[in-house]
């Protein structure tokens, strides 16, 4: 009987460990195909067309350069994120029902990005509004899918299950773009003008993160809460509620404070590279498709490959030596010649390779520094950095441009989320943080 129920239970936990998947699955297309494709160059050229004679276009009479607006909105869409993220987090944790807050934010982030079909002429306003919607969305369901990884892996399978995860993400990723570039390139054996074929990709990639979302909302299931989880207060209140409880583990903190600094390097080099590859780098909207894809590709192998380098190496310096390649594949894009696809791809392949581990080992190893029960809270506080979240980034990056008008200063400008984030991790005795939080020590870590 009682092997019969531990089989039970290692099937169930299979079960929702598969589902859980198919969110990355889901919403994974909106980041690549939205966020990192199309709408970067697509709302700057809108954004261009309502500019004024200097090159300005004015959001509530302040004059912003065109070229800085879609940064801007990125960085906007976090404030917002920042506000909804600890109180949905925390309600999460309180009643125990991380399910329908996870439907509410997918299904309003995959309307939000189906309405992007409406984006043309210069409704640079609309764009902008629809992005700071799909991002906030994505941000706060990103949190309650992460918050699942704990209960449904085990200390020792996590970096696996999260690598996996991301891996789901990335083919789905690829399998779109696939898609995107063929009716791109041939939109007018398609019948539709360019300006038509992108809306298209944009609002498809709503339908995608929409459709697939009901697979992990039919697998995983809520969990009872924590006799201990507090009411949740409004947003920013509770957001420092949250950070006061993490001083009790300081280490925690720590940690946090690194994946925040290099993971907003991460989600702005990845925003932003499409506009850095066509706005400096003159390289065409195809060109940039199949680099991304060539990223997604590789990322599949990369999140795979890192995590079993973490089975060796551990988590921490498997995340040490990616953030070391971080840098040195931004030194090298600083140098890139215009017109250069070759050289382009070249660096694709490179961020392809790095990417998918960073992240996947980077929200395993928090997962064990999360005390139980506070899942989704401390997971609200991770996801500000996460997927193109970021606001530090994409506002730094956006100044610098807005100040020497040159994406190379502003590409560059990045190196230090990796360096300064590189620093704090090696100083983050990850061993002692994980027993402090009260969970098991794996044996790698």
């Amino acid at each position: 009987m009682g092997s019969d129920t531990l089989v039970a239970d290692a099937t169930d936990r299979r079960r929702e460990q598969r589902g859980w998947y198919f969110y990355d699955w889901a919403c994974s297309v909106y980041s690549t195909s939205v966020l990192t494709v199309f709408l970067g160059p697509y709302l700057t050229s809108v954004a261009e067309e309502a500019a004024d004679a200097d090159g300005y276009v004015h959001p509530l009479g302040i004059p912003v350069r065109a070229g800085s607006f879609f940064a801007y909105s990125v960085s906007l869409s976090v404030i917002v994120a920042v506000v909804l993220m600890p109180l949905v987090g925390a309600a999460a944790d309180r009643k125990g029902r991380k399910k329908p807050l996870l439907a509410v934010t997918a299904y309003t982030g995959a309307a939000a990005t189906l309405g992007m079909f409406f984006l043309g002429g210069d409704r640079y306003l609309l764009g902008g509004a629809l992005l700071i919607v799909a991002n906030a969305s994505q941000a706060v369901s990103m949190m309650l899918y992460n918050a699942y990884l704990p209960q449904i892996a085990g200390p020792e399978e996590r970096d696996a299950v999260s690598s996996r995860g991301w891996a789901f993400g990335y083919a789905a990723g690829s399998i779109v773009l696939v898609v995107d570039l063929v009716l791109y390139l041939a939109h007018d054996s398609f019948g539709v003008s360019e300006s038509t074929a992108v809306r298209i990709c944009l609002a498809s990639a709503g339908l995608w993160w929409g459709g697939f979302t009901l697979i992990p909302l039919l697998r995983l299931r809520d969990r009872p809460p924590a006799p201990h989880a507090r009411a949740s207060a409004p947003g920013l209140r509770q957001f420092a509620a949250t950070i006061r409880d993490m001083r009790r583990h300081r280490l925690t903190l720590a940690f946090l404070l690194a994946y925040l600094i290099y993971n907003d390097g991460i989600q702005t080099v990845i925003s932003q590279a499409s506009v850095y590859g066509s706005e400096e780098l003159g390289l065409s909207q195809s060109t940039l498709i199949t680099a991304v894809l060539l990223v997604q590709v590789l990322a599949v192998a990369g999140a795979l490959g890192m995590g079993r380098l973490a089975r060796t190496y551990g988590a921490k310096r498997t995340i040490l030596g990616s953030l070391a390649a971080w840098t040195l594949t931004l030194g090298a894009g600083y140098f890139l010649p215009a017109g250069n696809p070759v050289g382009f791809f070249l660096l694709a392949a490179a961020i392809g390779m790095v990417l998918g581990g960073s992240q996947a080992l980077s929200r395993s190893l928090f997962s064990h520094l999360v005390p139980p029960g506070k899942e989704a809270e401390y997971f609200s506080a991770y996801e500000m950095s996460d997927r193109g979240m970021s606001w530090l980034g994409p506002l730094l990056f956006g100044v610098t441009y807005q100040l020497t008008g040159s994406y190379r200063d502003a590409i560059i400008s990045l190196v230090v989320f990796f360096v300064v984030g590189f620093v704090l991790l090696a100083r983050v005795p990850v061993r002692r943080a994980i027993g402090d939080a009260g969970n098991p020590v794996p044996e790698k870590i």
